[in-house]
């Protein structure tokens, strides 16, 4: 009897401790980014979500209304940042540096885009602008692409590679500024015009182009997960490599030419329509998926017209389709940090992601002291990183940070849940499966401190935010025990 009553005893110890375990409140850790740049991402002491729930403002996190997967984050390996990582750095400055972007213990990067072919950032080994595709030079009749090559695109190769070394999950999309010149109509030139659509054989040819590229590229080793098929395409200057492509074109070209080229090839990454500003992103993307649906999975945009909601209305037409945004860049236009922080915050890491959108991408990944080298474009653009092409100096600058407070925590995989938006506090929120964590970002972008509480189930945090400022918190979701 008395063995009994122990053992009786000893499971109800048990099962107190296991209920006792069942609601101790997580531990919430938090980094934290400051407008006047006191904190820059940093880490700061981790709180218990135990605080009594009060009736002040209050951001709710409902981890089972859930929205997009997300894809990753990051920025473009353009020539000019190839040339910058590769020529002006040691290789230890390098490798420390690469550490930094793409690994687990820097602030972990998954996406990166390039150009396929040159762009308005593209240079030789020297460092000067250069200007090309892969397919200069027109071969016979019988083997127009005779003259294919990627030789040229070697230095951006080589950085990819090496980023893929730091994650191996790296994901990378390929988007070109122009077709080879003599696929153009009227005069034959990489800066500006549109594809000879009076020639029968032209679309073929161009489609059968991305399919020797996608192949170079997985020679190389980097397999393109991601294909826009013109960057920018309701733009062109004479300025630098350029061409134009409206939607009814590129929904022609991707059902008819592209799509089954990629198909007969057995390549398939996932195209991505239109890849230009929001403004104009609506009618197009609805043109092309209406019209392209089988072999598009989506449709990308740029920061610099429009506002984010356009991905909520593209969303809305086709809800099988993904959003992707995939550039933006910041420049001497605005030069106050805490300002660009707040913008970025509301418009691009929050307001791109809040609108459905599975990607955050940034223009050049480096650019010099000089926001260059350029090959013809904006003079006064800046990198996610400066390198000092004198001294081989690294500068992070905002665009790092805002960037690292998602990427480093939001892996792809990872779904976008509900989170309440505040007057003056942008909130987005993620659910990791896998580490059954809960990811917040919230972004306080008006002039002065704001208090808040957080809530997730029966739990509460409470949190003053500095003014113009953004903290990323992440917790075990309840109810994982």
């Amino acid at each position: 009897m008395n063995k009994l009553l122990f053992f009786i005893l000893l499971a109800l110890c048990l099962f107190l401790l296991l209920l006792r375990l069942e609601n101790t409140p997580p531990v919430a850790h938090s980094w934290l980014t400051t407008g006047d740049e006191r904190h820059l991402l940093e880490k700061q002491s981790d709180r218990l979500l135990q605080d009594k729930k009060q009736h002040i403002q209050t951001i709710t996190i409902d981890k089972h209304k859930t929205y997009q997967q997300m894809d990753g984050f990051g920025a473009a390996m353009s020539g000019s940042s190839a040339y910058l990582l590769s020529n002006k750095l040691s290789s230890q400055a390098r490798d420390t540096l690469f550490a930094d972007l793409f690994s687990e213990k820097g602030i972990h990067l998954s996406f990166l885009r390039h150009t396929i072919g040159s762009s308005d950032y593209s240079v030789d080994a020297n460092g000067n602008p250069a200007t090309y595709t892969y397919a200069d030079q027109q071969g016979p009749p019988e083997e127009p692409l005779r003259y294919f090559s990627i030789a040229r695109d070697q230095t951006v190769i080589t950085m990819l590679q090496k980023a893929k070394q730091h994650n191996p999950s790296l994901q990378i999309m390929g988007t070109p500024w122009t077709a080879p010149p003599w696929l153009k109509y009227g005069e034959q030139t990489w800066n500006g015009f549109y594809l000879d659509y009076t020639n029968q054989n032209t679309y073929q040819i161009y489609a059968d182009y991305f399919v020797q590229y996608l192949k170079a590229y997985q020679q190389k080793g980097l397999p393109i997960n991601f294909l826009s098929v013109q960057n920018e395409p309701l733009f062109s200057t004479d300025a630098y490599p350029s061409m134009t492509m409206n939607a009814a074109e590129q929904q022609h070209f991707i059902q008819n030419y592209l799509g089954p080229a990629l198909q007969k090839a057995d390549l398939d990454p996932s195209i991505l329509a239109y890849d230009h500003n929001w403004d104009k992103g609506k009618p197009y993307a609805e043109t092309v998926l209406d019209g392209a649906s089988a072999y598009t999975a989506g449709t990308a945009f740029h920061c610099y017209a429009g506002d984010p909601e356009t991905g909520s209305d593209v969303h809305e037409l086709h809800p099988k389709k993904g959003i992707y945004f995939t550039e933006c860049s910041g420049g001497a236009w605005s030069k106050d940090f805490g300002n660009n922080l707040s913008w970025l915050m509301d418009k691009v890491i929050i307001g791109a992601t809040r609108n459905w959108s599975k990607t955050v991408l940034m223009w050049n990944l480096a650019l010099d002291e000089k926001n260059g080298p350029t090959n013809g474009g904006c003079s006064n653009c800046r990198g996610v990183i400066t390198v000092n092409s004198q001294t081989g100096a690294i500068k992070k600058n905002v665009e790092y940070y805002a960037l690292g407070h998602l990427s480093k925590f939001v892996q792809p995989g990872a779904i976008r849940i509900s989170s309440t938006q505040l007057p003056n506090i942008n909130t987005v929120a993620f659910y990791d499966k896998e580490t059954e964590e809960i990811i917040l970002l919230a972004a306080n972008t008006s002039s002065k401190k704001e208090k808040f509480q957080l809530a997730e189930g029966e739990h509460y945090l409470t949190y003053t935010l500095p003014p113009q400022s953004a903290v990323t918190l992440t917790w075990e979701a309840s109810g994982t025990k």
